[in-house]
């Protein structure tokens, strides 16, 4: 049983990415932004960007997606943007990364093994992505502050990174060679 993070900021193409890669693989697929309160939506499109309490709520949700799709031995990509560390932590352990008091029952709270694929490129190439996509709540302006935010995946955390300015299929084919190779 594998789950996937595809991560990155905003236009680096999580969810194309991840989406053809579940499909490929023949995993279920989650997309964070369908988890949004209503109230994280129109603060994005208002153009101002989200803050940690904003995050916690719905970081903690999409972990127990994952949580569900392990328990129930399901393969499963989600594309999150998990800018920052302690992002990626709540993902793996849930409301426990952010609470001082361990569960009192043993295991309960037993963190996932999650793979993290960091879509990387530069600052000009996601820009021109993100002004090319309609219809989605996450303004142009917002950019800078996911780069701003962004703390890049590093050991001991479970991720690779991969560069944005390969090909769709080369991006998916370097994610599947790292699945299955390790």
């Amino acid at each position: 049983m594998v789950l996937v993070v595809v991560m990155g900021v905003s236009g680096s193409g999580k969810t194309t990415v991840g989406s053809r890669l579940a499909a490929k693989l023949g995993w279920k697929f989650y997309d964070a932004d369908d988890y949004h309160s209503p109230e994280n939506k129109k603060k994005m499109a208002a153009g101002i960007p989200l803050n940690d309490e904003d995050r916690i709520p719905w970081l903690c949700a999409l972990h127990d997606i994952l949580k569900r799709e392990e328990s129930s031995r399901q393969d499963a990509v989600l594309a999150c943007s998990a800018l920052k560390k302690i992002y990626r932590h709540i993902l793996v352990s849930g409301a426990s990364a952010i609470e001082n008091n361990p569960s009192e029952k043993p295991g309960e709270n037993a963190a996932l093994k999650i793979l993290f694929v960091h879509l990387d490129g530069p600052p000009d190439l996601i820009a021109r992505r993100l002004e090319k996509r309609r219809g989605h709540f996450m303004p142009l302006k917002l950019l800078q502050s996911q780069f701003d935010a962004l703390e890049p995946p590093a050991a001991p955390e479970n991720f690779i990174t991969v560069s944005l300015e390969k090909s769709l299929p080369e991006i998916v084919l370097e994610i599947e060679q790292a699945i299955f190779s390790g």
